[in-house]
């Protein structure tokens, strides 16, 4: 096992989860991202292995939000987490302010979808209807 997959496999078994394959992939091949996505022109944040646990554990989010994992965000106050009280995960944004699971944005079915329509569609702002991309 790669030095990677163990940072994986420690983040999980921290955090209580398995992560979808989609995500374990890209944390073993890209590790992060950190970047203005365009033509959208919304800034897109995903965390490296390596702050997932700090992150997830300074903001409390199990206690705010049971199930769920920050796996990123829009480089401020909001933060890109996936809602595992669902099989498979979804991708919901969550303002770093709320309190519970009512202020959840749906996003995306998945991190490939995300990153599929994220460069033509950014932050999913109106919680009235689940993406469907």
């Amino acid at each position: 096992m790669s030095s990677n997959d163990d940072q994986i496999a420690q983040a999980e078994s921290r955090l209580g989860v398995r992560f979808p394959a989609d995500y374990r992939t890209f944390l073993a091949t890209e590790g992060s991202m950190s970047r203005f996505v365009l033509p959208a022109d919304d800034f897109l944040m995903i965390n490296a292995i390596e702050e997932l646990v700090d992150v997830n554990e300074t903001g409390d989010i199990q206690e705010r939000f049971p199930g769920g994992v920050v796996i990123g965000g829009d480089g401020g106050r909001e933060m890109l987490t996936y809602d595992f009280r669902q099989e498979p995960p979804a991708l919901v944004l969550l303002d770093n302010s709320a309190q519970d699971w009512s202020a959840a944005i749906h996003q995306a079915t998945s991190l490939t979808a995300l990153l599929e329509q994220f460069p033509e569609h950014g932050w999913n702002w109106d919680d009235s209807e689940p993406s469907t991309h």
